[in-house]
């Protein structure tokens, strides 16, 4: 753990020295982690202060907005040597963050293969594996000896991303197959790879969106995956560390939705005040004008519930009721697409199991608030000798409410994928929003049918 305050009385005193001396223990983990926390001017001063590999290392593991701070603030020369030592997958990761000015300015500063690289994983559609692979990898051909294969990975092993496997191709580098290093490592040295591979593999196609990398990833117990075109040819690999950073993304971007928020690109505290309101004013105003129905709804109603004011204590039960199971099912049906559980093609055996769980949790809450009123007027007679109604009234609508909201929340982000749109769109809020307008509408509706002549 890195001692903050002396770190903090080295930049006090500018001690660059010192600071290198007392930072030359630590790992790149630990001084990523104290750059993410400096004051720009500080940023600058310890990472010129640590050794050269150190330093190129720990900007890798770098928050995006400080790897972009410190090309801004690192002069030019510098600032070449780490973009063209970085791994292409995660300056693919950095330059798609840049304006059009900025990554002119530094596709500049690589060499001419670097720079190739960089272009062809950028060509890539955003969000798609291609931006998220890596060229550095081993491959092999099918032909070859154990112990060609060993030599091989002896001579050009250094540069590759990981050594956990091996991918073999043929002579056009279509993929054949891939093999984990354990078992070359105890076959016979003189044993052809095409005696001991099976042909069966799993890859990624360099167009398939990125969410599906992580299904495939949390499928498979693999620390790396190929990555092919439509004619298997082997391009790149994805490896386990850029999953599990886009994993934590996605999640991340989904919480945000489903509480009525537009995506933050950034963390909490580094967003400014203004984008921040702007984020999160969209939505407000959207489920503001939804609700705006529901004030409508209620206006329509206003005969019947001047005639039997007591309606007009449960209207928050009957709509939170509604939303609260909307809500629910809506977060269910997300997390479950998200996890790859469920697919567009599932519809009708969702619809099925919600129809009968609306049903039941709707029942359930129907019987409670039959109860409560019956034993209320019991002991109180506030509902007096038409207690039986409004029960009924509220009963039926709970049950009726409860089950469109439920259908609502699954259905809904089902709808959403099926139109190419984000399903975690269909918010907590928004379902909920949406369940008020026609809660009211059952509500009273069961209310007419039960205290026509009476109250009504």
């Amino acid at each position: 753990m890195l001692h903050t305050s002396e770190i903090k009385a080295f930049l006090d005193a500018k001690d660059k020295k010192g600071l290198k001396d007392f930072l030359s223990d630590y790992g790149a983990e630990e001084i990523a982690d104290l750059l993410n926390h400096l004051e720009e001017e500080n940023l600058l001063l310890v990472f010129k202060a640590i050794d050269r590999d150190l330093a190129f290392t720990a900007y890798e593991l770098l928050d995006i907005n400080f790897q972009i701070a410190l090309l801004d603030l690192l002069p030019n020369k510098l600032v070449t040597l780490i973009i063209n030592d970085m791994s292409p997958d995660k300056r693919t990761a950095l330059f798609q963050e840049l304006d059009n000015e900025m990554l002119n300015k530094h596709l500049k500063l690589l060499t001419l293969s670097e720079r190739s690289v960089a272009l062809h994983l950028l060509g890539y559609p955003e969000n798609s594996i291609g931006r998220l692979m890596t060229p550095d990898y081993i491959a092999v051909q099918a032909n070859w000896t154990i112990s060609d294969v060993l030599s091989y990975i002896r001579k050009y092993g250094e540069n590759s991303e990981t050594l956990n496997v091996i991918y073999i191709i043929d002579d056009k580098g279509i993929l054949v197959d891939d093999i984990k290093v354990r078992e070359i490592l105890i076959a016979d040295p003189h044993t052809r790879l095409e005696e001991i591979i099976d042909g069966r593999y799993t890859a990624l196609s360099v167009l398939d969106d990125e969410e599906l990398a992580i299904n495939v990833f949390s499928k498979n117990n693999r620390v790396a995956l190929p990555v092919i075109d439509k004619n298997g040819l082997l391009l790149g690999i994805v490896t386990m560390d850029d999953v599990l950073r886009l994993s934590k993304q996605e999640d991340t971007e989904d919480i945000q939705k489903l509480g009525g928020v537009e995506a933050l690109e950034e963390p909490y505290m580094d967003v400014p005040i203004p984008l921040m309101i702007r984020k999160r004013a969209v939505w407000l105003i959207v489920l503001f004008f939804g609700e705006l129905l529901t004030a409508s709804a209620m206006a329509y109603f206003e005969d019947e519930i001047a005639k039997a004011v007591v309606l007009a204590l449960f209207v928050p039960l009957i709509v939170s009721s509604g939303g609260n199971s909307g809500s629910q099912a809506a977060t269910l049906i997300i997390r479950a697409m998200a996890l790859g559980e469920i697919t567009i093609n599932d519809w009708w055996r969702v619809l099925k199991r919600e129809i009968v769980s609306g049903f039941a949790l709707g029942l359930i809450l129907a019987i409670i608030g039959f109860i409560r009123i019956g034993m209320w007027n019991y002991f109180t007679n506030v509902y007096g000798i038409h207690w039986f109604g409004i029960a009924a009234t509220v009963s039926f609508s709970l049950l009726g409410i409860v089950m469109w909201g439920t259908l609502m929340g699954s259905m809904l982000p089902i709808a959403l994928k099926k139109l190419g749109a984000d399903p975690a769109t269909s918010s907590a809020p928004f379902v909920a929003t949406l369940v008020d307008v026609t809660g009211l509408v059952i509500y009273f509706t069961f209310a007419l049918l039960f205290l026509k002549g009476t109250l009504l």
